[in-house]
C-alpha cells in the first residue's frame, strides 16, 4: 500500500486512534487515549483524543485500543552472518568463543551472509526493529559482494539500516585472535570501506541505507588501522563503531600490547567523539565513564549477551547519570541465539537491577528509551527517529496489551518491558507497513528458515573439510 502520495501527488495520511501512546520524547509525553497521524513518511501530529477532523487523502484508519504506540525499536550492535552459526560454543568466555568460531567463520560467503542476514532481520522486524544496525567484519578472498548481500536484504525487509563495514588486520601471526587466512590487509581494508561508504550510505534525512567505519576490536586490529578508520570516517563525514572493554581478558591485552586500558587506547587513537559509538562497554572505571561523558562517546549495551559470554555487568546507570548515550544491542546470534531486540528491554533493566544500584539501575521508561530515543543517539539519527514527534519520520510500533500476556498489567510501558514480549499488530518504517498481525509483509519467513538452515549446514560441511 502506497502511503507517500496518490497519483495526483497528495500526500496520503494513516490515522492511528484509541491508542496508549509513549512519544519517549524529552518530557516523556504519555497519553493513556491518543491519535497519531502518519502524513507520507513523516509524522503529521500526535496527541490526546480522536485525530483532528477534515483530515484528507486518509487511505488508512486504524482504532488501535487495547494497543501502546511507541517508537520503532533501534538495534546499535549485531552480526547479522552469526545467524548460521547459533548454538555453538555455548560454554564459553568471549576470547574462546572466538577462538573456536573464527575458522567457521571464515569460510563464509555471499550465499550464506544474505541469508543469514534474511534470518536476522526478520526476527528483529517481527519484534518491532525499525532501525537495525550490522557490524561486519568477516571478509574472506574471494566470498563476493558480503556488505551489498547484507544492504540487499534489509532494503528488501523494509526496514531502516545502518552497515557498519568491519575490519581485521591483526591475525594469530601478529598476536591477535583471527586466523591468519580471515584477515585482511591495512590497504585492502581501507580502501573497500571506503568504496562501500561511497556506494551506499546516504546522507540524508529520511535515508533508508547508512554506512559507519567499523575495524572490529583492539585485539583485532592494528593501530594504525585503527587510526586510520578513524581519519578515513571523518574525511568522509560517517560515523564510527568498533567493539570495547567487553571483557576483563580484553583490559589485560590492551595493558600488555598498549600499555594502557581500552579507554585511554581508543583516545589515544582518535577513537573518542560525539561521532562514534562502542559495543558493550562492561568494564569501566569512573575515569573511563568520565571521557565518554566529556567526548560524547555512545555505547552499544547488549545485556543477553554479555551474560552468555559471561562478560559481567555493564554500569549502565552510572553511564546515563554522566550524560553518555546509551542504546541497546541484540549483539550476533552466535552469543544472544533469540536475535531479537524487545527482550533486550527487559533483560537490560533485570541485569542492571543485579548491579550496584540494585533495584534503582533502571525502570521501565528508561528501558523503553534505551531501546528507541538511546539508540537513535548512538546512531546519530536522534533529530530523525527514536520519539514520537511531529516532523520525525514515521518509525512506529503498535503493541498488542489486552491479550492474555498483558491485559492485567496496570501499566502499559511496565506491559512491555516487564512482560512476555509482547505481540507486534502493525510496524510502519518510513510511513510503510513491514509487519502486521506478527508477520512480515515483505519476506516469507518458511523460505528464510529454509534457506538459512541449510546454510548452515552448509557452512558447518565446508568449515569441517577445511
Amino acid at each position: 500500500m502506497a502511503t507517500s502520495a496518490n497519483p495526483n501527488g497528495a500526500v496520503e495520511r494513516i490515522v492511528i486512534e484509541n491508542a496508549a501512546i509513549a512519544t519517549v520524547d524529552a518530557q516523556d509525553t504519555e497519553y493513556a487515549s491518543g491519535h497519531v497521524v502518519v502524513a507520507g513518511n513523516k509524522i503529521e501530529s500526535i496527541g490526546a483524543g480522536q485525530a483532528p477532523e477534515g483530515l484528507e487523502n486518509v487511505v488508512r484508519r486504524v482504532d488501535a485500543t487495547g494497543h501502546l504506540v511507541t517508537p520503532g525499536l533501534v538495534n546499535t550492535h549485531h552480526h547479522f552472518y552469526q545467524w548460521i552459526t547459533r548454538g555453538l560454543a555455548t560454554d564459553h568466555n568471549l576470547f574462546n568463543w572466538l577462538v573456536a568460531l573464527y575458522p567457521t567463520w571464515a569460510r563464509i560467503d555471499e550465499q550464506m551472509t544474505y541469508a543469514a542476514a534474511q534470518g536476522s532481520l526478520g526476527m528483529m522486524a517481527r519484534g518491532g526493529v525499525t532501525t537495525a544496525m550490522d557490524h561486519h567484519y568477516v571478509f574472506p578472498q574471494g566470498s563476493g559482494d558480503l556488505s551489498g548481500s547484507i544492504i540487499r536484504a534489509a532494503s528488501e525487509m523494509g526496514v531502516r539500516f545502518t552497515l557498519a563495514r568491519g575490519s581485521m588486520d591483526r591475525s594469530e601471526k601478529d598476536g591477535g585472535l583471527p586466523p591468519d587466512f580471515a584477515v585482511e590487509t591495512l590497504d585492502g581494508a581501507l580502501a573497500a570501506t571506503e568504496e562501500t561508504v561511497k556506494k551506499h550510505h546516504d546522507a540524508s534525512f529520511d535515508a533508508m541505507t547508512q554506512v559507519a567505519v567499523a575495524p572490529c576490536s583492539p585485539f583485532s586490529v592494528s593501530t594504525e588501522l585503527m587510526k586510520q578508520g578513524a581519519e578515513l570516517a571523518r574525511r568522509l563525514g560517517v560515523r564510527l563503531h568498533t567493539h570495547g572493554s567487553e571483557t576483563v581478558e580484553e583490559e589485560k591485552f590492551c595493558h600488555e600490547l598498549f600499555g594502557m586500558g581500552p579507554t585511554d587506547y581508543f583516545e589515544s587513537t582518535g577513537w573518542l567523539g560525539e561521532d562514534v559509538w562502542m559495543a558493550h562497554c562492561v568494564h569501566m572505571n569512573d575515569s573511563d565513564i568520565a571521557a565518554f561523558a566529556r567526548t560524547g562517546t555512545g555505547v552499544a549495551h547488549c545485556p543477553s549477551s554479555n551474560a552468555r559470554l559471561a562478560a559481567g555487568i555493564a554500569r549502565v546507570p552510572d553511564m546515563l547519570k554522566a550524560g553518555v548515550p546509551v542504546g541497546l544491542g541484540v549483539d550476533g546470534t552466535a552469543s544472544n541465539e533469540s536475535g531479537e531486540l524487545h527482550t533486550e528491554l527487559r533483560n537490560a533493566l533485570l541485569i542492571n537491577r543485579l548491579g550496584a544500584h540494585r533495584e534503582a539501575a533502571l525502570n521501565a521508561r528508561q528501558a523503553l528509551r534505551l531501546g528507541t530515543y538511546g539508540g537513535a543517539q548512538v546512531l546519530g539519527r536522534a533529530t530523525q527517529i527514536g520519539s514520537l514527534e511531529a516532523g520525525k519520520l514515521a518509525d512506529l510500533v503498535l503493541w498488542k496489551i489486552d491479550g492474555i500476556g498483558h491485559s492485567s498489567i496496570a501499566d502499559p510501558v511496565t506491559a512491555i518491558v516487564f512482560g512476555a514480549a509482547a505481540p507486534v499488530t502493525l510496524s510502519l518504517v518510513n510511513g510503510k507497513p513491514v509487519v502486521e498481525n506478527g508477520t512480515l509483509l515483505h519476506a516469507d519467513e518458511d523460505a528464510i528458515a529454509r534457506s538459512t538452515r541449510e546454510q548452515a549446514q552448509r557452512l558447518a560441511r565446508i568449515a569441517a573439510e577445511s
